[in-house]
């Protein structure tokens, strides 16, 4: 896997700091990193859970987009020789700082690593179950479930039940083309949910300038080995959007951006069934890797104008509104300009799946 410019100038900067594994390699080194941006009572919160783990071997960059440098006083509060501040050059905006994070440089010489947002927090035997689990299912790469809160002040308990991954997809490991076409309903991966060996092959940094948003659908696309779906909520998603500066920086107007969003996946959800087998495709509304209702897989693919009425699962009215809504998001919608050029590199590695 060859590295990108951004990688190499990456471990070329952290190669030269000061740097301590914190376990003399004993143990599994556990790499995290933390994109963070003028949130520094929900950093505080993020990077406490993260000294709360039963898996003490990690180390932890944060990468602060703020041009004030608003995350180096909670770095050095935290008085943790294991996280190090990192202030981007330039600022970034949210996709590009979280995209970052996804690198696979690995200047650390870690085992296995993840991505842990500012907003968000993991539970404390987050790292210790993600290695277990790795190992116990013979996988690089795992999807973990994580309790939705309305903000990370609340402790699990206050939890309504709701998950990221909720009733989507069967506990088990998965071959990443059942992955992909799950994109014919939801997003698939969520940021925070995934967790990576040094020996995974899939690359996850999209390399190509997007909406955060859209980052995960393509991150979902980019699986190219098989994967661990663990139903166990161990990491806590904040349900924040609004307090959120996931899109600034994207200089359009809020409707062209969801109109210009909703294009480049239909756009990618058109590769994902052009890709699938005949039999994965006629059998995608029994599939028992989904939890998703035959119904809501119906919906997906008439919206995405793949299929009119999959199974007849859908009214004749239900049908035409989702025609007509797919309709305008192809007449009006304008694919993200590196979306064509990210398919073509990530197929390659489709095509040398096992």
């Amino acid at each position: 896997m060859n590295a990108s410019a951004e990688d190499i100038r990456w471990q070329g900067d952290l190669d030269r700091a000061d740097r301590d594994t914190g376990g003399g390699g004993t143990y599994p080194l556990v790499h995290v990193r933390t994109p963070t941006y003028r949130r520094p009572e929900d950093l505080k919160r993020c990077l406490q859970s993260l000294q709360r783990q039963t898996w003490s071997n990690w180390i932890c960059d944060v990468f602060d987009d703020d041009p004030d440098a608003s995350g180096r006083d909670v770095v050095g509060e935290m008085g943790d020789s294991r996280i190090r501040y990192r202030r981007n050059a330039t600022q970034k905006f949210a996709s590009a700082n979280i995209d970052q994070c996804f690198s696979s440089a690995n200047p650390h010489g870690a085992d296995y690593f993840c991505v842990v947002e500012d907003d968000n927090a993991i539970l404390p035997d987050f790292m210790e179950t993600g290695i277990a689990d790795c190992l116990e299912y013979g996988v690089e790469i795992l999807l973990r479930d994580q309790l939705i809160l309305p903000s990370n002040e609340a402790p699990p308990s206050g939890s309504d039940g709701r998950t990221t991954l909720g009733n989507r997809f069967a506990e088990g490991v998965h071959q990443p083309g059942k992955l992909r076409l799950a994109l014919i309903v939801f997003h698939g991966v969520s940021n925070g949910a995934l967790f990576w060996s040094r020996h995974a092959r899939s690359k996850l940094r999209i390399g190509y300038p997007c909406n955060a948003t859209l980052q995960e659908y393509l991150r979902t696309y980019a699986i190219a080995e098989p994967i661990f779906v663990s139903h166990r909520p161990l990491g806590i998603w904040a349900d924040n959007a609004d307090a959120t500066q996931r899109n600034l920086g994207l200089g359009t107007s809020e409707f062209r951006r969801e109109i210009n969003l909703k294009r480049s996946i239909v756009t990618l959800q058109e590769r994902v069934w052009a890709d699938a087998s005949p039999d994965e495709r006629a059998g995608f509304l029994g599939d028992k890797a989904f939890l998703f209702s035959k119904k809501a897989r119906a919906e997906g693919l008439a919206k995405a104008h793949l299929v009119a009425n999959a199974g007849r699962q859908l009214s004749a009215k239900r049908a035409a509104e989702l025609f007509a809504r797919g309709l305008l998001i192809r007449t009006m919608g304008r694919p993200e300009p590196g979306l064509a050029e990210f398919i073509r590199a990530r197929r390659g590695a489709i095509s040398e799946e096992a």
